[in-house]
């Protein structure tokens, strides 16, 4: 049975997959983004995030386990003193993948894989968001066929709704007229 056998090969044979695994992992922490293949991208993100992980926690042990899956100091080093401190208080998601389209050659489906905290353009775009937006105007037809009935009604104890309607009907004739 294949229970729980469920992670993409890729086409390769483990050494291969590890090595490029590593590899991939080594320049994704040192350049913090790099372009790829979607199903490549996917397969680095669970083989990156758990060694972020193990990265919070800055001990001898948890170094030497991640050197056993990167074999690179100065990305092991890099990971450890720059990316650590930045990804300190975040409970997971260290990656993103934002795609691109499909490559020319062979229509392989390509995109972005970067580290969440060093995308300076979406941090900034992120903040404008929270400003207050104002909020569109009628147009002033509507606005004053409603200031008149709200006067009107202020003086009469009538339905008020049915002094809106005459009004707006009263006005969309105006305006029928206006335009022959």
């Amino acid at each position: 049975m294949r229970h729980r056998k469920k992670f993409n090969h890729l086409g390769r044979k483990s050494a291969h997959r590890k090595a490029m695994l590593a590899n991939m992992a080594s320049s994704l922490i040192m350049h913090k983004r790099i372009k790829t293949t979607v199903a490549k991208a996917k397969a680095l993100r669970m083989y990156v995030e758990p060694l972020i992980t193990k990265s919070k926690e800055d001990s001898t042990a948890q170094r030497r386990v991640v050197f056993g899956y990167l074999n690179d100091k100065y990305a092991v080093s890099e990971l450890f003193r720059e990316v650590a401190g930045k990804i300190g208080d975040r409970p997971g998601g260290y990656t993103r993948i934002l795609k691109l389209g499909n490559r020319l050659g062979d229509n392989a489906e390509m995109c972005y894989i970067e580290l969440v905290d060093y995308n300076e353009n979406m941090l900034s775009s992120s903040k404008p968001s929270a400003e207050k937006k104002t909020r569109r105007r009628r147009r002033k037809s509507s606005v004053a066929a409603v200031e008149t009935a709200v006067v009107e009604t202020e003086g009469t104890t009538e339905a008020p709704e049915a002094k809106v309607a005459e009004e707006s009907k009263e006005a969309s004739t105006d305006e029928e007229s206006t335009k022959e």
